[in-house]
C-alpha cells in the first residue's frame, strides 16, 4: 500500500491543469514547484488525508511544492486545535522556510485557526518576535496571524504596535499586509 505522500502526489499530478498552473504563477510569483491544482481538489485530499496528522503535514511541507505545502497547512487547519502546542511549533518550523504570500497567509491564517481562541498570548508573543525578523515573510506573518484579532477592540493597540514596527518596512508584501490590517482598522469606525 503506497504511503500517504505518494498518494497524495499521484493525485497532484493527475489533477493538474496547465492553465492553473499559469494563473498560480501570475498570481503566486516566486512559488517553488506548481502543479496546477483548484482548491477544490485540494480541500478533497485534506478531507481524505487529514488522518495522517501531524507527521504527514511537515511531510508534506518538507515535500515542498506549493499545494502540498498548502494541503500541510489545512490540515493544520483541521487537527490544529486537538494538539495546540504542536501545532504552534509547526508554525514556527514553517515559517522560516516561506516562499511566497499564500504559504504565508496560509500559516497565519488557516493553520492558526483551531488554536487563536484561546492561545492569543502565544501567537502575539511569536507576531512579536517575527515582526523584526530577517525574513521578509516572517515580517509579513507578524501582521497576518494577527489580523483575526483586528475585530475585537481589546486587541487593537497590541496590533497597532506590530504595524507600527513594520510601517516603514520596503517589501512589498510587508507593506500589502499592513495596508490590509490599516482597511481592517478602518472598517471598525
Amino acid at each position: 500500500m503506497p504511503d500517504q505522500l505518494t498518494l497524495i502526489k499521484e493525485r497532484l499530478k493527475s489533477k493538474s491543469e496547465p492553465s492553473t498552473v499559469e494563473f498560480v504563477t501570475k498570481v503566486v510569483p516566486g512559488a517553488q514547484k506548481i502543479y496546477g491544482v483548484k482548491t477544490p481538489e485540494l480541500n478533497l485530499i485534506v478531507k481524505e488525508h487529514k488522518s495522517g496528522g501531524f507527521e504527514l503535514a511537515k511531510t508534506l511541507w518538507k515535500s515542498g511544492a506549493l499545494e502540498e505545502r498548502i494541503v500541510a497547512i489545512k490540515i493544520l487547519e483541521k487537527i490544529g486545535a486537538k494538539d495546540p502546542e504542536q501545532t504552534l511549533a509547526l508554525v514556527k518550523q514553517f515559517s522560516s522556510s516561506v516562499e511566497n504570500w499564500a504559504e504565508c497567509d496560509g500559516l497565519g491564517m488557516q493553520a492558526l485557526k483551531g488554536v487563536r481562541k484561546n492561545h492569543t498570548a502565544e501567537i502575539f508573543a511569536l507576531a512579536e518576535k517575527y515582526n523584526h525578523a530577517k525574513s521578509l515573510w516572517q515580517r509579513r506573518l507578524s501582521l497576518v496571524m494577527v489580523e483575526w484579532y483586528t475585530r475585537e477592540p481589546k486587541f487593537h493597540s497590541r496590533i497597532k504596535k506590530l504595524v507600527k514596527g513594520v510601517e516603514s518596512d520596503e517589501e512589498y508584501y510587508v507593506q500589502k499586509a499592513v495596508q490590509w490590517i490599516n482597511r481592517n482598522f478602518e472598517k471598525k469606525k
